[in-house]
């Protein structure tokens, strides 16, 4: 079975929206504009390009990341590997970075159960949701800043549910007040 991943940038109070830029959000851009930068606290995201071997995403991001990632260099891995985007509206994938539409968590259920490395899932708030909620998340590899940014979409749903319990496999602190934390969820 393959493990699902998801990344994020967070805030401390678990707002995971905008961090690069997005033009709807009041905050937009806070990993950059309200940290300083450090490189060393993105070591974890070159690790994720190169140990994926699928990216799996909403629609949302899929529409905002398509038109510009298959331009970045820095995301070259992502650009290289299979793509996969859960909606049930989206008619058809983007020609500039072609992608595997999915219908529903049972499309993603069955592609973890193929062979193949880690699924990673990037951005995406609403299907980490449902992922979640689903029991269909294998590990958080979280950066989470410095900063309370009251409204936006969170990293985790409201869902009324019992307790995920997660172990802490990875954690660094850094000097600008990043933490990278890794958790695995116990199953």
């Amino acid at each position: 079975m393959r493990t699902l991943i998801v990344t994020a940038f967070v805030s401390a109070d678990g707002v995971m929206e905008g961090p690069g830029g997005e033009p709807d959000y009041r905050n937009s851009g806070w990993t950059f504009k309200d940290v300083e930068f450090d490189e060393a606290a993105y070591e974890i995201k070159d690790r994720e390009q190169k140990e994926a071997t699928a990216l799996l995403l909403g629609r949302t991001s899929y529409e905002a990341f398509a038109p510009v990632w298959p331009t970045m260099e820095e995301f070259k891995e992502y650009n290289e590997m299979p793509r996969y985007v859960v909606s049930t509206t989206l008619e058809s994938d983007d020609d500039r970075w072609p992608a595997t539409i999915l219908r529903s968590l049972d499309d993603v259920a069955a592609l973890k159960e193929t062979e193949g490395g880690p699924i990673l899932v990037h951005g995406s708030a609403e299907l980490g949701h449902n992922l979640a909620d689903a029991g269909l998340v294998d590990r958080y590899h979280l950066l989470v800043f410095p900063l309370l940014l009251g409204a936006g979409k969170r990293l985790w749903s409201e869902a009324d549910k019992d307790t995920t319990k997660l172990t802490l496999v990875e954690h660094e602190a850094y000097p600008n007040g990043i933490q990278k934390q890794v958790f695995d969820v116990v199953k």
